[in-house]
């Protein structure tokens, strides 16, 4: 069951939107006191947080910033503030979706269906500018090109995505093909990694793949001197 968190200081609204969704199979938990509350809605761990702007002490705004700033929660905000300034801000600071009260219920529930479904998927991808893996498959996309990697190249990727800017350990990449840090030939890295750093390049890519001498590898932006 996914866990929704409300963030708003209306009772009536609040009732009304605790009712609406567990009528949709929606586990709720409101958030009604309003110190420290980021800090209680990442205590709560939820799929998804539904946040009014006009709080008392603090802004929508403010919470929304933090959150995004430590977590990949998505957020709905749902407020009566109805400026074009204010959507564009709330979406400036991360806001996955804004609606305005009063809004319909059908309308809020699809919002809300079609968010969780988005950052469903989110979980199979890695992605950087410009650059996406696809983890279930290893396709990668970059700008509007695709290409399916193979296996071990798929892994090396994900380890370099996962880890860009830092320096990815020949253990490492072994541990994550080979499934051992032992008895490896190295010869078979070097080749898997040569075939990659070659798929990159025909790609045009920003990042390119640098050896790290003695230590291993490092995807970096072109330019950007590696680190170690």
């Amino acid at each position: 069951m996914k866990k929704i968190v409300i963030v708003e200081d209306e009772l009536f609204m609040r009732e009304e939107l605790v009712s609406i969704l567990q009528k949709e199979g929606y586990d709720t938990c409101c958030i009604t006191n309003f110190i420290d509350t980021a800090e209680k809605i990442l205590k709560e761990s939820p799929d998804l947080v539904l946040l009014d702007l006009n709080l008392p002490g603090v802004t929508g705004f403010e919470i929304c910033k933090e959150i995004k700033i430590r977590s990949t929660i998505p957020i709905l905000i749902l407020t009566s503030r109805d400026q074009l300034r204010d959507e564009l801000h709330a979406l400036g600071l991360g806001a996955d979706e804004y609606l305005t009260k009063p809004c319909n219920k059908d309308r809020l529930i699809a919002r809300i269906s079609n968010l969780l479904r988005r950052y469903e998927d989110r979980n199979y991808f890695l992605e950087i500018k410009g650059v996406k893996l696809d983890l279930q498959t290893y396709t990668m996309y970059v700008n509007d090109k695709s290409i399916v990697l193979t296996e071990n190249q798929g892994k090396i990727m994900e380890l370099l995505l996962l880890n860009q800017g830092d320096v990815v350990t020949k253990e490492m990449l072994f541990e994550k093909i080979w499934g051992t840090k032992d008895h490896i030939d190295e010869n078979a890295l070097q080749v898997n990694m040569t075939r990659l750093k070659k798929t990159i390049n025909n790609f045009n890519m920003k990042y390119e793949i640098k050896t790290v001498r003695g230590k291993g590898y490092n995807l970096v932006a072109i330019g950007v001197k590696e680190n170690g």
